[in-house]
């Protein structure tokens, strides 16, 4: 079906549909397309239809008839995209229905561009370029879509999501073909695309290709103005500028990206369709979603200069701290390689003993230690498997029983063995059920010290609980509050505060909760607790 679509005047907004086969009158007299637009005759003009197509002709108006910007002298042919201007009212003819595209994106710089909008020449109403518009009432309205703006962009400071969002919010609200973002490298002599978009896949390269003129580009950056082209092929300002015309150009809107003083790029749209044209007050939204996306990314770079800071300094403070208790360990080396030098000079097999001993667990701690700093450091994806905690949990305890042993410590165990298996990282549980019996052997004092593993299976909330607990010297208050965080330590020059930092990491990733409770002097126990109701459907089973 066939509409008049009011573009600009009085009756902005509204549309009228065209009959078949019955000639149509625009004027303030018309019945079938009324209009309050007082520069506009009784009788303006005259839309007639002819085999399928429709004319139109002025009616000896006093203020003339216009197509395309054009003044109508004779019947005229019109086509679909065409502008007809009486008065102060713009009209668009074109069809209800049936959008097309003509489809990365290349700056054309063909000879005289440059300097085609730098001239002082009136502009056309069919061509509007404005700088940041005055608000208005229509503005006012528009001012849900700037909140919504505010809302999507507001806690998102990765700059490639950021513009992706925005991008989402202009083909939202505006009715474009394709789209586009291009921000200026550092040096501010290139600007590249960091956003392009089309409404509808493009089928090959040539639907693909977006070519822009390098005019309305440099003007909106230099002059800080936003374009608004509603048919660059008949301004008079654009004639020199060959590639508007080459490329066909029909209804076109370009922002800058800018905040103060800096302007980060440009946001671009166009439709290439006959029947739609921009009007102004959508620039002026357009513009204040450019001035938006220019806060926000200003904004994205102060918090990624800040979240830079903050690495720095964490650099630094666990290089500090990891320096510190490897330090520890290499004297506890040395000394123990010295030891076993001197049994050796001496054929003294135990003094050679005991400082292989030194030597031994000092191997042990910084094994255990760089096992921890690639556990707590290493972004990985927990690898989840059908397991079986209690052959985990056997093997743990065979790893431990000869340090046990070596203390007369009792190591403890109270595992249902019946328990079915858990979707479950083993590797990553293993490492963290292993940190925690570590840190009770080390609390507990040698020939009275009992550590104690247990676990057992709720079927009626789907969760395993482990318990680790201790009879050791426990942990005061204060420190019971800092004990999950990174490098901090009750063990003084023997502990390096990285293994309940990793067992927490751990059982985060496991979607469950430790918790701690300890009395000074009565002992330490740690709880946690895993949901067997994943929605990981694990290929294997562990055993």
């Amino acid at each position: 079906m066939l509409i008049l679509t009011v573009l600009q005047g009085p009756d902005r907004g509204k549309r009228f549909e065209l009959p078949d086969n019955e000639p149509q009158i625009i004027g303030r007299s018309s019945e079938a397309l009324p209009l309050t637009d007082m520069t506009i005759s009784r009788r303006h003009a005259e839309l007639t239809p002819d085999d399928g197509q429709w004319l139109l002709n002025d009616q000896k108006s006093a203020n003339g008839t216009y197509l395309n910007g054009v003044r109508v002298a004779k019947p005229t042919l019109l086509r679909p995209g065409d502008q007809i201007r009486t008065g102060a009212t713009l009209f668009m003819f074109g069809r209800e229905s049936g959008r097309s595209q003509q489809h990365p994106v290349h700056v054309v710089n063909p000879r005289a561009m440059e300097s085609a909008v730098e001239k002082t020449i009136a502009s056309s109403d069919d061509s509007v370029i404005m700088a940041v518009p005055e608000p208005s009432a229509q503005a006012v309205q528009q001012l849900s879509v700037i909140y919504k703006l505010m809302q999507v962009i507001g806690s998102n400071f990765d700059r490639q999501v950021l513009l992706e969002r925005v991008m989402d919010l202009v083909f939202e609200h505006f009715a474009a073909d394709r789209g586009f973002i291009l921000l200026q490298d550092a040096g501010m002599a290139n600007l590249d695309q960091a956003v392009v978009r089309y409404r509808k896949k493009p089928r090959n390269k040539d639907e693909r290709d977006i070519m822009v003129s390098k005019t309305i580009i440099q003007h909106v950056i230099s002059r800080n103005e936003g374009v608004l082209s509603s048919n660059a092929m008949t301004d008079r300002r654009f004639a020199p500028a060959d590639s508007v015309q080459a490329f066909g150009i029909r209804s076109t809107m370009c922002v800058p990206i800018r905040f103060r003083e800096r302007t980060f790029g440009v946001i671009h749209i166009d439709s290439q369709v006959a029947n739609y044209t921009y009007t102004e007050d959508q620039l002026r939204l357009f513009t204040a979603i450019g001035a938006q996306a220019g806060l926000a990314m200003a904004n994205a770079e102060l918090y990624q200069q800040g979240m830079q800071n903050a690495r720095l300094a964490a650099v630094g403070e666990t290089v500090a701290s990891l320096s510190h208790s490897i330090k520890n360990i290499l004297q506890g080396m040395r000394g123990g390689a010295e030891v076993v030098e001197l049994g050796i000079r001496k054929q003294d097999f135990k003094l050679l003993s005991n400082g292989w001993d030194v030597l031994s667990r000092n191997l042990t701690r910084i094994y255990e230690l760089t096992m921890n700093m690639l556990a707590y450091s290493k972004q990985r994806k927990p690898e989840f498997a059908m397991t079986r905690l209690p052959a985990l949990f056997e093997e743990v305890v065979q790893l431990l029983q000869p340090q046990c042993d070596k203390r007369n410590v009792a190591l403890m165990t109270e595992i249902e063995q019946d328990m079915p298996p858990i979707p479950a990282d083993s590797g990553g549980l293993h490492q963290a059920i292993v940190n925690l019996l570590n840190n009770a052997l080390d609390a507990v004092e040698p020939e009275s010290g009992v550590v104690t593993l247990r676990c057992g299976y709720d079927a009626l909330l789907h969760q395993a609980t482990i318990v680790v607990s201790d009879n050791g010297a426990g942990i005061d208050t204060q420190s019971l509050a800092h004990i999950f965080q990174p490098f901090y330590s009750t063990k003084g020059q023997r502990g390096t505060g990285l293994g309940l930092a990793v067992t927490k990491k751990v059982i985060d990733e496991h979607g469950g909760r430790i918790e701690v409770k300890s009395t000074p002097g009565q002992g330490t126990t740690f709880t946690i607790t895993l949901s067997t109701d994943s929605a990981i459907d694990p290929s294997e089973t562990t055993s």
